[in-house]
């Protein structure tokens, strides 16, 4: 069932969860153990990120050292396939342009098809670590709407083979970012909602937000992507902050801003491991309610695999 669907119940609000594949090496079991214990909040789906490949250097025996490309976390696929096998919901994938040419990103969607999954997250991605900035993978997509426009046209029966006559329309719903506090590469807000719309022009469905901490932040991005013609659901992403360590990385690494009164509740228990992360949780509690009062079409939580966390605020909301 597409992800749309979900979003066209009336008066309710739906709960659904993010999980990163394990690390190359690891199994089945860890994306279990995450969900297996949500479950009894009956997500109608959930999504799977996918991570493009670094690179390391592996020294070789005349002592030079050899730039390799792996993928850290690989299986986006399979772990889908596993996930609507064993609980009967919907998987989203994420398809993400770097690392992929065109080609592969073709393939990706003809096996998606394949095994039945309707709903895939479109993003540009991450530069990699030693990059410094977003760099394309030769022959693939730079934007996140080039890939928007890869998989509307599919849907189109349009594949890159142009000797490809009447091909097989694919039915993708396609998600995309929404930063309600602006990407950290576009040089105003404003600019950012006109790119914004132009993926949902391009054939986008509906929008999850980044993660934010300031419930204001989201209501405001609405109101502006309705001022501008935006009209699909947009959904808000959320985690709690339960480790000291966030303050400063959260900021640093998805670009977001915390509010003044998180700051300073959490600076006065910031000794205090246990009671620093029930500050966290219950500003994501409080959160939560408020967007689900408000009528926002479902709860997204990055669960980051802290299980035991997101368990807690769910129990409190739904």
């Amino acid at each position: 069932m597409k992800v749309t669907e979900y979003f066209k119940e009336e008066g309710k609000t739906h709960i659904s969860f993010e999980v990163l594949p394990p690390l190359k090496g690891g199994s089945m079991k860890a994306i279990f153990d995450t969900l297996d214990p949500l479950m009894e909040f009956k997500p109608p789906f959930v999504d799977v990120t996918y991570h493009r490949e670094e690179y390391i250097y592996k020294k070789r025996p005349s002592g030079y050292y050899e730039k390799t490309a792996i993928r850290k976390r690989p299986g986006t696929v399979g772990i889908c396939a596993s996930i609507m096998h064993r609980y009967k919901i919907d998987a989203v994938p994420h398809l993400i342009c770097g690392g992929f040419t065109k080609e592969d990103t073709e393939n990706a969607l003809i096996d998606l098809n394949f095994l039945g999954i309707q709903n895939v997250l479109a993003l540009r991605g991450d530069a990699r670590k030693f990059d410094g900035r977003f760099i394309a993978e030769d022959g693939g997509h730079e934007y996140a709407i080039d890939l928007v426009k890869q998989i509307d046209g599919m849907n189109k029966g349009n594949y890159l083979d142009t000797y490809i006559v009447d091909g097989s329309k694919t039915d993708f719903c396609i998600g995309v970012a929404g930063y309600p506090e602006k990407h950290f590469e576009c040089p105003n807000f404003d600019l950012d909602l006109e790119y914004l719309k132009a993926k949902i022009d391009a054939g986008a469905d509906y929008i999850v937000t980044q993660m934010f901490f300031d419930n204001e932040k989201y209501f405001q991005f609405v109101d502006k992507c309705r001022a501008i013609g935006i009209d699909v659901p947009i959904v808000p992403g959320l985690k709690p902050i339960t480790k000291k360590g966030q303050l400063r990385s959260l900021p640093r690494l998805f670009y977001v801003n915390l509010p003044l009164p998180l700051i300073k509740e959490l600076e006065k228990n910031k000794d205090d491991k246990e009671a620093f992360r029930e500050v966290g949780i219950e500003w994501c509690i409080q959160q939560s309610k408020e967007l689900k009062a408000k009528g926002a079409p479902c709860l997204h939580y990055y669960t980051m695999g802290d299980t035991k966390t997101i368990k807690k605020i769910c129990s409190e909301v739904f």
